[in-house]
């Protein structure tokens, strides 16, 4: 792991590195305990990374995961969650921020994150977030859904390096990112935190569980293909991967991946299989 990444996510080793993805949870009722279930089983099973958002059912994800976390030591968890661009300014950040603590049942966040790019001048972000950092309200901020020129925009700007991460969709089936923003991430030394690292599983036409190669390295370890899948997105040693799951089998086996070995040959024939970009691509995004 980068310094950087250990510094803010993974101190002492104490934060696994697959957290726990909330996007689409908390708006049933009736799936409420499931959900429950799934997340305390994964901060139990040591997968103490939340990700949640303001936007996530306008906060109702935020509830479900204060009411998940009350059996906990809040100092064991690592609480990210991000807000809107319209509500990144000055005045509003603070007001939307206590919403958000709130809601989660804490007095602070490990990691806040500006949602992805808007109106609101980027400096008025950055001195919003610094505000809130020296309130005590958050220990770290980032950035979420940024290319390369909006990390380049941000680093120019006073504090702007201050950034202690950027979300971005990152799957074996969505790897533009592989050809530029991750290695200017990798040269900067900040760590990426990857949602939707299995694709949503086969849901966006990538077929996976049909991939010969896949299915031979799966059957060979053991294990399924979204493991496989969620192994090759923590390959690099400097990412943090949030999957979603409301099931609790699904979140064991989330967490069973980070343990997954593969050979060079395994590595070599997924990359042939699924070669990285050659050239630039527009930020994926869902």
């Amino acid at each position: 792991m980068t310094e950087q990444i250990q510094k803010v996510m993974l101190a002492d080793k104490k934060h696994f590195p697959i957290g726990l993805g909330t996007w689409h949870m908390g708006d049933d009722r009736n799936k409420r305990p499931l959900e429950l279930e799934a997340l305390r089983t994964g901060i139990e099973q040591g997968a103490t990374i939340i990700d949640t958002a303001e936007m996530y059912g306008e906060g109702n994800a935020e509830k479900l995961v204060g009411e998940a976390i009350q059996p906990f030591d809040r100092e064991s968890l690592f609480l990210i969650s991000k807000i809107y661009p319209w509500n990144a300014s000055l005045k509003a950040l603070p007001q939307h921020l206590d919403k958000s603590l709130e809601r989660l049942g804490t007095d602070y966040l490990d990691l806040y994150l500006l949602h992805w790019t808007g109106d609101i001048p980027l400096a008025e972000t950055v001195a919003a977030m610094e505000d809130a950092k020296k309130a005590g309200k958050i220990r770290h901020w980032g950035v979420s859904n940024f290319d390369v020129s909006d990390m380049e925009e941000l680093w120019q700007i006073p504090d702007g390096k201050n950034c202690a991460t950027n979300e971005v969709l990152y799957n074996l089936g969505s790897r533009g990112i592989d050809f530029d923003l991750l290695p200017w991430m990798r040269e900067k030394q900040l760590p990426l935190i990857a949602y939707s690292p299995i694709a949503q599983g086969d849901s966006l036409g990538n077929d996976f569980t049909k991939n010969p190669v896949l299915k031979e390295i799966a059957r060979a370890h053991d294990c399924s293909i979204f493991q496989v899948l969620l192994a090759w997105t923590l390959r690099g040693g400097d990412t943090i991967a949030i999957p979603q799951s409301s099931n609790k089998k699904h979140v064991l086996d989330n967490i069973a991946a980070a343990s997954l070995t593969l050979t060079n040959e395994e590595w070599q024939a997924i990359e042939t299989a699924f070669p990285k970009p050659d050239h630039k691509q527009p930020l994926a995004v869902l």
